[in-house]
């Protein structure tokens, strides 16, 4: 890529991010700053704190069940063993997503 490439690029950002109301400086930091909209750290710390709760639930009814706790049956278990099951192979595909973003990142040619 040539210089004039990257900075028509650049301009192309810098309009984008304009029209959709960031600051023009630079990246918004905070929900206060993209008008109530929380940024990715945010989002990616409840996403995970969401996962962790539902790791958590599970292994208490698991437990429960074992137990042999009143008012715990197997399919309600089941259910959240999937459920917590899903979240965390979710997680794992964000990861692994984020990696293969980073190495991509720190491959490109300056």
């Amino acid at each position: 890529m040539d210089i004039k490439a990257i900075d028509n690029l650049l301009g192309q950002l810098r309009a984008a991010s304009a029209a959709a109301g960031a600051p023009a400086g630079g990246v918004a930091t905070g929900a206060a700053a993209t008008g109530g909209i929380p940024d990715f750290g945010t989002l990616l710390k409840n996403t995970l704190e969401a996962a962790n709760s539902t790791q958590l639930n599970a292994t208490h009814l698991a437990r429960d069940f074992e137990s042999g706790a009143v008012g715990t049956n197997l399919s309600d278990v089941m259910v959240s063993m999937q459920k917590a099951n899903i979240s965390f192979q979710e997680m794992v595909q964000v990861r692994n997503r984020l990696v293969s973003a980073y190495h991509d990142i720190m491959n490109m040619q300056v």
